[in-house]
């Protein structure tokens, strides 16, 4: 079994096929409810932007995912975002993400 990491956009799509199929529980209803509310964008854009951001080798699936799920556009979201990992990025990296973003809002 593997781990793959969702945006809010994929996991909308995912529980809206599954309540054509059959009742959602009770959390699966709030999950859906908050993606629906939350998602930017539609889940095949998502993917496509979470892939170009994890060409930087400094963005993992995680930190894409997430970016991808927030949009930031500034630099301290960015930064925000980074806190966690507790890296600094360079103005350069930070720019790069801000650019890719911006293409997809």
């Amino acid at each position: 079994m593997t781990e793959e990491y969702l945006t809010l956009a994929e996991i909308k799509e995912l529980l809206k096929k599954e309540q054509s199929v059959r009742i959602l529980t009770l959390e699966q209803n709030y999950a859906l409810e908050h993606a629906t509310k939350f998602a930017k964008l539609e889940a095949a854009e998502s993917r496509k932007l979470v892939n170009d951001l994890m060409k930087n080798e400094q963005v993992s699936e995680t930190l894409a995912c997430k970016i991808v799920d927030l949009m930031p556009v500034h630099r301290d979201e960015v930064e925000a975002i980074f806190l966690k990992e507790r890296m600094t990025l360079e103005e350069d990296t930070i720019s790069q993400i801000l650019e890719k973003v911006k293409k997809y809002l």
